[in-house]
């Protein structure tokens, strides 16, 4: 069998075996899905599936402990939605304890009470009629519009209002949502609602919430284990983050590195005092930072101090010699010392730029690689198969592939923050393995981003149709190889980081 190389641009003829019939399908098999290959630790969850999970457990609880809805809730929340264990050990065990410890009342009296009699608000000290006031299950019992007030105020503080008292301080019981709903006004009744719902994912220590603009999915941890690891996310909408840590999925660094890269790139004191060693220097007399901004030697100190010196020897103007100038050698002392800090100064500033540069132009490229991914999955695989006449799975090998290439980009990204704190002196053997791995892993991902979307434009850029059995099956074969391939490299280069170069010792 003859192939076209996987560096060339051609695409070679494949041996297609004995017969004339040929099509397009089944030729090549099919890559393992990505999904596949990799233990599925996490779940993604729709916002429709964790409501209906979120219904379901409360309404399990509601029935075995034969308790209000209101009441189900907080005891969920108080166990972090972990119904065996509020089902299996405390509540039989000590229910008068855990229903001290959550504020519901001992007596297993309804969520909410109306006056009988006419009695005065604590609060606005009115008095009202019976059947005008409410208490939370307890003997303190407020107006309407006090209570209204009270849980406006709450709900502004957030989901904390999930844990609201009793106004009297001296009280314990939780306002539940029934009370809620029978006196707050329409949009706090909203946002409590919302709060409530949401406890189900932020309180439970195996789901979080996708951090991506504007998506409403969850991610469920299945995994054997407690996903402490340095596990990178990616949900439905394509947002990947760091299980642990919350930041974008920045596979194969630390998390520690990353929270201190990311402070670096924010930090206006260390940068702004490199800058101000590599570009400026001190006046002479006053010793404040100067910059050049002008092409003249002819420097002037601004006021209070005024003094004029020359930029290149740093001599007073007014007996300036341009000779001894040219020939200007830095004596030993204070300004040597400056001139070599100064150095040092720029080329720690040239490596953090070289590192910061690469980083965000990766960050760039994935951008552009998801926005494609989205097109090629919205429209262009679908108008290929009606082209090819083949099914839109028989073209899954280009979503796989600019997979790979996304997770290229990202895993290409964060080695820059990694290759930065690589010290310049005592990790340089460490350097040229890190340059060496990168430089493979970055070379196989610009030729499988070559073949996957240049080549793919030129051979069915204008219509599918026309392309032979035997280029198909050429380009898929290729793709499908360079694929592996770059996945190979990069499983190399990620596992050489997560053991921090082991390999050096």
């Amino acid at each position: 069998m003859a192939s076209g190389d996987g560096d060339g641009d051609g695409y070679g003829y494949y041996d297609l075996g004995d017969g004339d019939d040929r099509s397009y399908g089944g030729h090549v098999e099919e890559t393992e899905d990505v999904a596949s290959e990799i233990e599925q630790r996490y779940a993604v969850l729709s916002e429709g599936d964790v409501r209906e999970r979120h219904e379901e457990e409360t309404a399990k609880i509601m029935e075995v402990l034969s308790v209000p809805s209101g009441f189900a809730a907080v005891l969920l929340r108080h166990y972090k939605w972990r119904t065996d264990q509020l089902l299996q050990d405390e509540w039989f065990q000590d229910e008068r304890r855990i229903r001290d410890a959550v504020g519901l009342p001992a007596d297993g009296a309804i969520p909410t009470l109306v006056n009988v009699r006419r009695l005065t608000c604590a609060i606005c000290f009115g008095r009202y009629d019976a059947g005008r006031m409410r208490s939370a299950g307890c003997s303190h019992y407020y107006c309407v519009k006090c209570w209204r007030g009270y849980i406006c105020a709450a709900v502004g503080d957030g989901p904390r209002c999930l844990s609201l008292r009793c106004p009297d301080t001296s009280c314990s019981m939780a306002v539940l949502r029934e009370l809620v709903d029978a006196v707050a006004a329409e949009k706090d009744k909203q946002r409590y609602a919302r709060f409530a719902f949401r406890s189900y994912v932020e309180l439970n220590p195996r789901m979080k919430w996708c951090p991506g603009p504007g998506c409403t999915h969850a991610v469920e941890f299945v995994g054997s284990d407690d996903g402490e690891q340095n596990d990178d996310v990616f949900c439905l909408c394509k947002h990947g983050f760091c299980w642990r840590c919350g930041e974008e999925a920045h596979r194969p660094v630390s998390c520690g590195t990353v929270r201190m890269w990311l402070a670096k790139n924010i930090s206006d004191d260390s940068e702004t005092a490199s800058w101000l060693l590599v570009n400026t220097k001190p006046c002479p007399k006053c010793r404040r930072p100067i910059e050049k901004n002008y092409g003249c030697m002819h420097m002037t100190c601004g006021q209070p101090c005024f003094h004029e010196f020359c930029w290149l020897c740093l001599q007073p103007w007014d007996n300036h010699d341009y000779e001894s100038c040219a020939l200007y050698k830095l004596d030993e002392g204070t300004l040597d010392g400056e001139e070599d800090e100064r150095r040092q100064a720029k080329t720690s500033l040239n490596r953090y730029l070289h590192h910061y540069e690469r980083w965000v132009a990766n960050h760039e490229s994935l951008h552009v690689v998801l926005n494609d991914m989205e097109k090629l999955e919205s429209s262009e695989l679908k108008k290929m198969a009606d082209e090819l006449v083949v099914p839109v799975t028989e073209l899954r090998f280009l979503r796989e592939a600019y997979e790979q290439i996304a997770d290229g980009r990202r895993v290409l990204r964060w080695a820059q923050a990694y290759g930065y704190y690589l010290h310049p002196g005592r990790d340089m053997t460490k350097r040229k393995l890190f340059d060496y791995l990168q430089k493979q892993a970055n070379s196989s991902l610009e030729r499988l981003h070559g073949c996957a979307e240049r080549e793919r434009i030129e051979l069915f850029g204008f219509g599918a149709g026309d392309i032979e059995p035997e280029t198909y099956w050429s380009y898929k074969e290729k793709v499908t190889r360079l694929t592996k391939v770059t996945r190979k490299y990069f499983e190399n280069l990620v596992k050489a980081f997560q053991t921090d170069l082991a390999e050096v010792n």
